[in-house]
């Protein structure tokens, strides 16, 4: 019996389980289908889902409906602007929801989400893009049983998602970052308390002004929620902006117009712990155990309605006086602080807000710095009042304040600077309403960074004045370099204030620059020796900068620069590189040309002029060189040469090979050739044994060579050797590679033993009359590893037909005058015509048929040497 109970008790088991996994397939058509027609009733904007899937064991009993990447895009007139987008959103309900009919709404409990973005935009107009919902051009009757979905939530929660808040008309945008938020209330109620718990990071721009950048914020409160007057009011609450406690007294009510404040918030010590709770987390360490006197408040009220055209008042107020603080371990403080700061709007206009900073002052030992501010008419045109006076001695800093420095930083600052500007002056360049003065200098500066570099700073001196910030004094150095710099900026409060471009125009003079002393190194990836692949150096977009530079020496890589100038004009992302003259390679070399990284890639485009360069140091040192013309080690002496070539960069900013273009026309000066160290030059000699390099004169030598596509081109060009002329062209690419065809014109008498010895059989006056021999070679493979192939043997061939061609002509002339005296020897007596020599051995033999017919043959025989038959004197005479 108890065996059959267990088997029933089994199967229900089973049946139960099985129907748990089997339901959400019969029901997740039906539950899609509601939530697609609940959305679309409702909003006139595209929404779309991935999927939606039903589950009964996230929150069994209950059952979950998940929606996966639910988007919502706006329609005119925020046209594709994504007002709402969720990474995933579950509906929590009750399992009998689920059997409901069609016609029955489906009642949601809680509601959870992750990785969302809520977009809230203003327009210049006022209108706002969350307004989606369907307008009813009459009130329909009452149709809530029939709604699809029915809200009757008991928790919500969201994980990680940003609010952003833009209002186009009044210039403001703010960021809540990283949000998360819960709560807990029954919303079937009509006044219920929220239970909440907040966290976010915030920041807010007005007007392109900072004034908050990713500020934590952190808030658990009990909010009182009348639905039916949409009004929230704040009960139990802490909130924490950064470390500094707040909490607030009042509420917030959605009215016709806007929003209605009455809030009041304060500290709720007067620590001045406070203060230092303000700061972040990161830069302020641990506030516990830090020793503090004195107080500091920050207390505040905002009342009034929010609107298209309206703020509430509000008043802010920070106050300090006579504090101090010191961190445990460190051992210095800061001591007589005071702060008298407040934020003021008495009007409920944006723009009349003023912000009053009356003082700020600190001590550090018996360094004193004081500071004040005032800012008015803060969104149209912000004007600013302010001072700066007071001596810092650096390295105190980090003796009373935790800034984490790997190495101590030394050096006095001081300031006594005044300054009154409006906004749209600046904008404007309208220098003569700015009413700026004073002085700012650092010296004795040193700091040392994490790679051990040391910069030193001897003096600064900066000058402020309405239309420039003079920078009269600036001399440095840092491992084996100083430079000592001047020069003015003229557009410094637009770059501070509007992001304008920071123009300038400076002068360097230095003894000895090293490059390597401002670069930073390459760090390898952690656990191996393999360095990080960087990406390309930027110039920034911000400069608008000229640059004159002299420098005695430079240092870059292994090559040391003498007597460096020129100048260098920083705009749009590109350096333009002007009249860059320098001595280097016992010659010198000139440069005009420009670098940009505006594109994906860096690009570059440079003319250089070189004068009398060496080409042992130039070809071997400078990489690009020695693979456009690898003549390093084979020519010995000087080079003039202009070059024209453009390309991309690497990260590194060193030039692409493979993307090079442009050409070089070249002369080479005082040069002689160093046959030995070549295997390319040992190759060909062993193969043309003609040639004897050693007294090749390339003296005044001019070559021209294009470059694209990862390959150099030679034109073709003349070298004259004793009295053998040369011609030679071909390519080869920047992997060395080559194919080169050498044509040489030699006279006969260099062809070898084969050919002198039938040139010895001629008559100096014949042996002059051989035709030079057109020789070709042609050079594959590479530089060090060529491979050379030659006509030589089809030379020799066509030598040896020209000679015998020679000596058939001698033996034809020579035939032709012995014929002719033979002839006139055996002509009949008193004949006085005088008789021609043919020609050819054709004029020859019609000659002998017209003129001696009847002779020739015994003639012909004699001249050959054939015997003469006996005459028969018995027959007549033909």
């Amino acid at each position: 019996m108890l065996k059959k109970i267990a088997l029933i008790f089994g199967g229900i088991l089973l049946l139960l389980a099985g129907s748990l996994f089997a339901i959400p397939y019969f029901f997740k058509d039906q539950i899609k289908a509601k939530i697609a027609q609940a959305i679309n009733e409702k909003v006139d904007a595209k929404v779309s889902f991935t999927d939606a899937d039903l589950s009964l064991f996230k929150n069994f009993p209950n059952a979950t409906v998940t929606l996966d990447s639910l988007v919502i895009i706006n329609k005119a007139p925020f046209e594709g602007d994504t007002l709402v987008a969720l990474g995933e959103l579950n509906l929590k309900m009750s399992v009998k929801e689920l059997f409901k009919e069609k016609n029955e709404s489906i009642a949601i409990q809680g509601i959870t989400s992750k990785n969302g973005l809520i977009n809230i935009i203003f327009n210049k107009d006022g209108l706002g893009n969350y307004d989606i919902a369907l307008k009813e051009d009459k009130p329909k009757e009452d149709t809530s049983s029939s709604d699809p979905l029915a809200l009757k939530i008991q928790e919500y929660k969201i994980e990680n998602f940003q609010f952003r808040y833009t209002d186009q008309g009044s210039k403001i945008k703010m960021v809540i970052d990283s949000l998360n938020h819960q709560g807990t209330g029954d919303f079937a109620a009509s006044k219920l308390d929220l239970n909440t718990k907040s966290t976010a990071k915030i920041s807010l721009d007005m007007d392109k002004v900072n004034y908050m950048k990713n500020v934590a914020l952190t808030l658990d409160a009990v909010l009182g929620i009348d639905l039916e007057k949409s009004k929230y009011t704040f009960k139990e609450n802490k909130a924490l902006i950064n470390q500094l406690p707040l909490e607030f007294d009042g509420f917030i009510q959605m009215v016709e117009a806007g929003q209605e404040y009455d809030l009041k918030f304060k500290t709720p010590t007067s620590s001045f712990k406070n203060f230092l709770g303000l700061i972040p987390a990161a830069y302020s360490a641990s506030l516990d155990n830090v020793k503090t006197t004195g107080d500091f408040t920050v207390v505040g009220f905002a009342k009034g309605t929010y609107t298209d055209t309206t703020v509430p008042k509000f008043n802010i107020e920070i106050a300090s006086n006579n504090a101090s603080f010191q961190y445990p371990n460190l051992p210095k403080s800061v001591q007589n602080i005071v702060i008298d700061t407040k934020i003021i709007n008495e009007t409920g206009v944006l723009n009349d807000t003023y912000v009053n900073l009356d003082k700020l002052s600190f001590k550090i030992d018996q360094d004193i710095f004081n500071a004040k501010a005032n800012i008015k008419n803060v969104t149209q045109n912000a004007l600013v009042d302010a001072a700066l006076k007071g001596t810092i001695n650096l390295g105190n800093l980090s003796k009373a304040y935790p800034i984490k420095l790997d190495k101590p930083m030394l050096g006095i600052l001081k300031a006594d600077v005044t300054t009154q500007f409006d906004m749209a002056s600046v904008e404007k360049s309208e220098y003569q309403n700015i009413k700026n003065a004073g002085t700012m200098s650092l010296s004795g500066f040193k700091y040392t960074d994490e790679n051990g570099k040391v910069m030193n700073i001897s003096t600064a001196l900066v000058q402020f004045n309405p239309s420039q910030v003079n920078l009269k004094q600036f001399n440095a150095s840092t491992g084996k370099s100083d430079i000592s710099v001047t020069g003015v900026l003229n557009n410094f409060y637009g770059f501070i204030f509007k992001n304008q471009e920071l123009k300038g125009n400076f002068s360097l003079n230095s003894n000895q620059l090293a490059v390597s002393d401002f670069m930073t190194p390459e760090e390898p990836v952690k656990g191996t020796t393999v360095k990080k692949e960087t990406e390309a150096m930027k110039i920034p977009a911000f400069l608008n900068c000229t640059l004159t530079a002299k420098a005695n020496t430079v240092l870059y890589d292994n090559l040391t620069l003498k007597d460096v100038s020129g100048k260098l004009i920083v705009k749009d992302e590109k350096v333009t590189m002007e009249n860059i003259k320098t001595s280097i390679f016992g010659g010198n070399i000139g440069l005009n040309g420009s670098v940009s990284t505006k594109g994906k890639t860096p690009v570059f485009d440079m003319n250089l002029g070189l004068n009398q360069l060496d080409i042992a140091q130039s070809f071997t040192q400078l990489d690009m060189l020695k693979k456009i013309a690898p003549i390093a080690g084979i020519i010995n002496g000087k080079i003039n040469s202009t070059i024209k070539l453009n390309g991309n960069l690497t990260n590194d900013m060193s030039p692409d090979l493979k993307s090079l273009t442009g050409d070089l026309v070249g002369q080479l000066l005082s040069t002689t050739v160093n046959s030995k160290n070549s295997t390319l030059l040992t190759a060909l000699t062993s193969n043309i044994k003609f040639l004897d390099l050693s007294k090749i004169n390339l003296n005044d030598l001019k070559a021209a060579l294009t470059f694209e596509n990862g390959k150099v081109n030679v034109k073709p060009f003349d070298i004259k050797y004793q009295d053998i002329k040369a011609t030679i062209g071909g390519s080869h690419g920047f992997d060395q590679n080559m194919n080169y065809n050498l044509k040489f014109d030699v006279p006969a008498k260099y062809l070898g033993t084969e050919a002198n010895a039938l040139i010895a059989k001629l008559t100096p006056t014949d042996a002059n009359k051989l035709e030079s021999i057109p020789i070709n070679a042609v050079m594959t493979g590479n530089f060090s590893n060529p491979k050379i192939s030659t006509d030589m043997k089809t030379a020799v061939t066509n030598l040896t037909n020209q000679l015998v061609q020679q000596q058939k002509e001698k033996l034809i002339s020579k035939g032709t005058s012995a014929l002719t005296d033979l002839l006139n020897k055996n002509k009949k007596t008193g004949d006085t015509t005088k008789i021609t020599a043919p020609v050819t051995k054709e004029e020859v033999k019609e000659k002998a048929k017209e003129e001696v017919k009847t002779k020739a043959t015994d003639l012909l025989n004699g001249l050959f040497g054939k015997k003469k038959k006996p005459v028969d004197e018995t027959k007549p005479a033909e």
